[in-house]
């Protein structure tokens, strides 16, 4: 039904602008890396500017735990998840305050059903149930990081604290002017001055930062990375020292790994709230005829990755559309669009050109120069 797709995507759109929805699985994402889990729970919000009052409150993993008191494990409870006995979670143990506010804590707490919460995690060990931050890996690293960088910068401030020294080349009791070890003299701006006999005045060289400082930040900072699949030029914001075909080259891994976590991201958290706004929205008048549908059949599009060079990758995928190796779909899934969409667009563009007497296929004058990928000799800004 392409007219009940249509009001469901742009309904559920607006629906999604009203709660801030891409902000929040933004969040998700990021706490997941850092706290190792991310959890939301599904209610209402009178507050909503969408027909559908339907919300996603996210909750700090730290409010998912046992109440005090209670044993932090057993067999059916495993730190604030109750499960049945399937070993399914049943329900969620959600603090009313963070156990490290300040202030008194009275120790509330809420039952949430799992069917109304949605909890985001890898799971790497049969049998977990919570999950562990993926930036666990890099936590040494960061504090040997900001250790060699504060030595760094207070070896460079302490040779700027002296401005001059006084030395000489006498030997020891020769003839030179008697001063005191360790003496200080006020220097004034602009100011001529005459020194002791047999003195000279200098200054001490900085050697901070060394010149295994960049090399050491450069290692230290891509194994960081590696534990979220991060390349060096994407953590550090630099791609000073990369060609072409290695840029690419790295980039491949971190793409396949972005496509891992929307995969997972669309089953564990999109697909349930999906279901929750179908529940709730066919209690509306607008959508009624939604009740003689279980489950509406769909699929996530997320923003896809450009290429570099779009002559080359437009002349492979017509060879592939060729060869009948892919689909329209799949193709427009690329670019995280919808295939149908674009192609009534389309249709409406080439009718109104016909209309107009327009030319419906632009004939480029020359053809362009694509980027070599073997270009080793040039490095990116």
């Amino acid at each position: 039904n392409r007219e009940l797709n249509r009001r469901v995507e742009q309904a559920f759109s607006q629906w999604a602008t009203s709660i801030r929805l891409a902000e929040k699985l933004r969040t998700l994402q990021m706490a997941k890396c850092g706290d190792g889990e991310a959890f939301a729970v599904l209610g209402g919000n009178p507050r909503i500017n969408s027909p559908i009052k339907l919300d996603l409150r996210l909750i700090e993993a730290d409010r998912v735990a046992s109440p005090w008191g209670a044993p932090l494990m057993d067999d059916r409870t495993i730190d604030g998840i109750e499960l049945d006995a399937w070993g399914n979670p049943a329900r969620y143990t959600i603090l009313r305050q963070h156990p490290g506010e300040s202030g008194l804590f009275h120790g509330g707490y809420d039952l949430v059903d799992a069917g109304d919460t949605l909890h985001y995690f890898r799971q790497d060990r049969p049998g977990q149930h919570r999950g562990i931050p993926e930036i666990t890996p890099a936590l040494p690293l960061f504090a040997q990081l900001r250790r060699y960088t504060l030595a760094v910068l207070a070896a460079a401030e302490t040779a700027a604290d002296f401005a001059a020294v006084l030395y000489t080349d006498s030997p020891a009791n020769g003839e030179a002017a008697a001063i005191d070890p360790m003496d200080i003299i006020s220097l004034e701006k602009r100011m001529a001055t005459t020194l002791p006999d047999g003195w000279k005045l200098g200054q001490i060289k900085a050697e901070q930062p060394g010149t295994t400082y960049a090399e050491f930040k450069h290692e230290l900072l891509n194994e960081i990375a590696r534990c979220l699949n991060l390349p060096y030029n994407i953590a550090a914001c630099n791609s000073s020292g990369y060609n072409y075909a290695s840029g690419r080259l790295d980039h491949q891994t971190y793409y396949k790994s972005i496509r891992v976590e929307q995969a997972t991201l669309g089953s564990v958290v999109l697909d349930p709230l999906f279901g929750a706004w179908q529940h709730e929205a066919m209690l509306t008048s607008d959508f009624a005829d939604l009740r003689q549908i279980n489950a509406l059949p769909h699929q996530w599009f997320f923003d896809g990755t450009e290429h570099v060079d779009p002559a080359k990758e437009a002349k492979a995928q017509a060879t592939r559309l060729g060869s009948h190796t892919t689909t329209l779909a799949l193709e427009y899934a690329r670019q995280g669009r919808d295939w149908e969409t674009e192609l009534h667009q389309r249709a409406k563009e080439k009718q109104l050109m016909d209309e107009l007497g327009l030319s419906g296929e632009p004939s480029p004058t020359e053809d362009p120069q694509p980027v070599t990928e073997d270009a080793t000799n040039e490095t990116t800004p």
